[in-house]
């Protein structure tokens, strides 16, 4: 799994996740830190239209129309349909750019949108389909988190639809599944069930457990690292993450989004969480303000 990611709280986030061609967010710079990458991505997911996490698409679009690649496929863009933020920014974009050698395709979408990514089909697989080639399919969900009262703001989970035993098999020896199976066939002792890939949290307070559980992959912002530097309820603190982190139990989590305020300090301060979530069988990696970094 490649990732790239650069985050510098209130300046600039993006995150390129690179088995599925998927950009989150598109804060400044992103072209300039990609290069020739930018001609991989092949859809913007924006989270919400602070300046932020949006003000590098107007250079990612033009340094694709001008720089030398693959200009054949359509960029898709998907942001929150009450995002007026977005969407006029995309109008300013689109008439001062009206040379595009590309298609744009621009997608108001809301939460529980899901888009298949693979197979690349037009079908989310169903709850009881046995096909052999959809045991893997992979689809991306959108959800809402809660980050500020005059726009609804978005994070997303890339999931695979997996096969296992049900749970009266799982403890049974192979001889004896094998005489079920002949007798009722495969269906009767298997189940489909979603597994969290990867979730990106956008920016907001801590996400409910309900988002956190059964997942591989977890980037959650982290703006502070001591609650009482916090002024409103916007962001997420260390001290907030440290309890539905654990229950949740990720196999890895991804602190973004932190303010550069800690720049100087950031190892000693986290010291003690990163411990705290190695005794549980957590990796923790930290994402520094205003590095690029690459995983």
């Amino acid at each position: 799994m490649e990732i790239i990611v650069f985050s510098k709280a209130m300046y600039s986030t993006w995150l390129y996740y690179a088995p599925d061609r998927i950009m989150f967010d598109c804060g400044e710079g992103v072209s300039t830190s990609l290069t020739n990458k930018i001609y991989a991505v092949q859809r913007i997911f924006l989270s919400h239209g602070h300046a932020d996490h949006i003000s590098g698409l107007w250079g990612f679009l033009n340094t694709r129309n001008s720089a030398m690649g693959e200009r054949e496929k359509p960029l898709e863009i998907y942001y929150h349909s009450s995002s007026s933020r977005i969407r006029k920014y995309l109008e300013f974009i689109m008439e001062s750019s009206n040379r595009l050698k590309y298609e744009i395709l621009i997608r108001e979408i809301d939460e529980g949108f899901k888009l298949p990514l693979f197979p690349k089909d037009d079908e989310l697989p169903g709850e009881e389909t046995s096909e052999p080639s959809r045991k893997k399919s992979r689809y991306l969900e959108v959800f809402s988190t809660k980050h500020m009262e005059t726009e609804i703001t978005l994070g997303f989970h890339i999931k695979e639809k997996r096969k296992r035993l049900r749970e009266p098999y799982r403890s049974m020896p192979q001889s004896e599944i094998r005489k079920v199976i002949q007798s009722k066939g495969t269906e009767e002792i298997s189940e489909f069930y979603d597994q969290n890939l990867f979730t990106y949290s956008g920016d907001g307070l801590v996400m409910p457990l309900s988002r956190l559980v059964n997942t591989d992959t977890l980037f959650h912002e982290c703006t502070f690292l001591n609650l009482e530097d916090r002024k409103g309820e916007n962001h997420t603190s260390l001290e907030e993450l440290l309890e539905p982190i654990l229950e949740a139990k990720p196999k890895e989590l991804y602190l973004y989004h932190i303010s550069s305020r800690y720049s100087d300090s950031l190892r000693e301060r986290i010291e003690k969480f990163e411990r705290r979530m190695a005794e549980n069988g957590i990796k923790v990696i930290i994402i520094p303000p205003g590095k690029i970094c690459y995983y």
